[in-house]
């Protein structure tokens, strides 16, 4: 059971619905739902009935609603006692470029509401690049997609995104359906980072195993200037959907079409130093980061991805 799940269904509880719950929460209704699910499923009970007045409690619900306020008000108690103590101190974060896009900010806000004496030093760079800093200690923690289990990190696998075909709208190649296999893509030119980094090797198992050889027209390791390429014909590129999420005009530039195959999916986890290499103010952080991506993608704001399971 978590505090977010109690969280959730206190303030379903509190006004009587789950669509005014969900809007107030900023989460998409089917993702509460799905919490809501999962919390009686833990407990073994139904908490909620619908009736013709909206959302009740059960009798099993009111119990539980009453307890979970009681928890609530001990567990923000401890956190205000937690940031009274101003945690200091720095730590170091290293972010793919894609993932960046969609986390960085989200979690230097975090960081400042809850930590605002810990100075945070981020780093955007490709997964192979922050394996190596993370391995020679130039970073405390890290979001990567290839993960060695030989490394002395701690490794917590965060969520899977799937891959997209993504072509120029004014410069299509081939069109089609709302999916496409590797296999389909053979033919046609793409734009790829390089092979060090993880979702290249990503890729270029996934064409192995659909017996197919991409026809490679550039390998670029910049995201902004490879999304250029695309945007001017130049190519097209397989990405997460996090390529595109930053710009407010993706839809008019870009054809997104998902890959079918089971494994064109990229797997982010949060790597880190042991618990015992890193300080006070690198654990907070990782905490936060884990946070972060959860309260995103239940919020529906990282496209294609979904929680890993725990």
């Amino acid at each position: 059971m978590e505090l977010r799940q109690m969280r959730y269904f206190v303030r379903v509880v509190e006004l009587g619905s789950i669509s005014r719950a969900a809007l107030d929460l900023q989460l998409v209704q089917s993702a509460l739902s799905q919490q809501i699910g999962r919390l009686e499923g833990e407990l073994a009970t139904r908490l909620l009935r619908r009736t013709s007045k909206g959302i009740t409690p059960t009798e099993a619900g009111l119990a539980f609603f009453r307890e979970a306020q009681l928890a609530l008000r001990h567990a923000d108690q401890a956190a205000r006692a937690a940031h009274e103590s101003r945690l200091t101190g720095s730590v170091s974060v290293g972010l793919a470029p894609t993932t960046a896009s969609v986390l960085g900010v989200p979690l230097m806000l975090a960081m400042r509401e809850r930590y605002s004496d810990v100075r945070l030093h981020m780093v955007s760079a490709l997964s192979g690049h922050l394996s190596n800093m993370l391995n020679s200690r130039q970073l405390d923690l890290a979001v990567l997609f290839d993960t060695h289990p030989a490394r002395r990190w701690s490794v917590t696998p965060l969520l899977q995104e799937k891959l997209f075909l993504i072509q120029s709208r004014r410069h299509l190649v081939r069109e089609f359906g709302a999916s496409a296999r590797i296999a389909e893509l053979k033919e046609l030119p793409l734009v790829l980072p390089s092979g060090p980094h993880g979702l290249r090797s990503t890729l270029d198992a996934a064409f192995a195993r659909a017996r197919a050889k991409p026809r490679l027209v550039a390998e670029i390791d910049s995201l902004a200037v490879l999304m250029d390429a695309v945007d001017h014909g130049l190519g097209c590129t397989i990405q997460p959907w996090a390529a595109i999420g930053r710009q407010a005009d993706a839809a008019r530039r870009f054809v997104l079409t998902e890959l079918a195959d089971p494994e064109a999916s990229r797997l982010n986890s949060l790597c880190s130093l042991s618990d015992d290499e890193l300080s006070p103010a690198g654990l907070a952080a990782r905490v936060v980061l884990a946070q972060c991506v959860r309260d995103l993608v239940g919020a529906g704001r990282w496209g294609g991805a979904t929680l890993a399971a725990a």
